[in-house]
């Protein structure tokens, strides 16, 4: 077989893939199934996050949650931490410090019978909006702060921006959460989301920088023709492009 037949067989066989994209958020676990496009094939199903429950716990309810959805070959799960190789590092707004070490991948595939595969949910979004051209940051604005470094269209290993000092002796998730928003307010709240973007251009020196995450629409301000804001829904819909990536 030539290598145009190898490419048109590769096609075929990805458009028949279906994936089970889950979102594990600090508010509400949520998910749908998508095709190889990235196209929702059902509506999104959410259910709020017992926040401080165990692992085993949250597991259950997610093999509860997706029980009824369409038929899928593979899971694809954003996740509010790091993850490497399937396994929690850290999970800061969870609220259960069993999430430390957990192997969620291996956890959902047993309960769900498909590969499954983990990685940040800032990474997941980011891979469904990038254009995949030079240097692209990702930022999501919700429960917490999350970031995503992307390369020509590949994912840089994760880093905990989120947990780094900030400003005041807080760090970005601190000061960027939601909790900080209303306790400080929407103005004082967005000139800190500015603040962080000027400090992350000078960090990665980004082409063009993603702002995702439920409270991205509460930004009022004018943004730099290199900033973009987008749809909260991209956290499920990156799950493809997850897969797409070299283990």
């Amino acid at each position: 077989m030539n290598a145009t037949s190898l490419v048109a067989c590769h096609a075929l066989t990805c458009k028949s893939v279906n994936t089970l994209a889950i979102d594990v958020g600090g508010s509400g676990l949520k998910a749908t199934v998508v095709d190889a496009a990235g196209t929702l094939l059902c509506d999104r199903v959410r259910i709020d996050t017992p926040v401080g429950s165990p692992p085993d716990a949250i597991v259950a309810m997610l093999i509860e949650l997706v029980r009824d959805l369409p038929s899928h070959e593979r899971v694809a799960v954003g996740f509010p931490g790091m993850v490497r190789n399937g396994v929690v590092l850290t999970a800061p707004n969870l609220g259960h410090e069993g999430w430390i070490g957990y192997a969620l991948a291996d956890a959902l595939k047993e309960g769900l019978g498909h590969p499954v595969r983990v990685a940040n949910d800032a990474d997941v979004q980011g891979l469904a909006v990038i254009r995949g051209k030079g240097i692209e940051l990702v930022i999501t604005l919700g429960t917490g702060f999350g970031t995503a470094l992307c390369d020509n269209g590949r994912l840089c290993p994760h880093l905990e921006i989120s947990q780094q000092p900030f400003r005041k002796g807080e760090t970005y998730d601190q000061q960027l959460g939601n909790a900080a928003r209303k306790q400080v307010g929407h103005d004082k709240w967005q000139k800190r989301v500015l603040r962080a973007i000027e400090n992350l251009r000078t960090l990665t020196h980004f082409d063009h920088l993603y702002i995702g995450g439920g409270n991205a629409k509460k930004l009022d301000c004018e943004l730099p023709s290199d900033i973009t804001l987008v749809d909260n829904v991209a956290g499920l819909a990156g799950g493809v492009r997850l897969w797409a990536q070299d283990n």
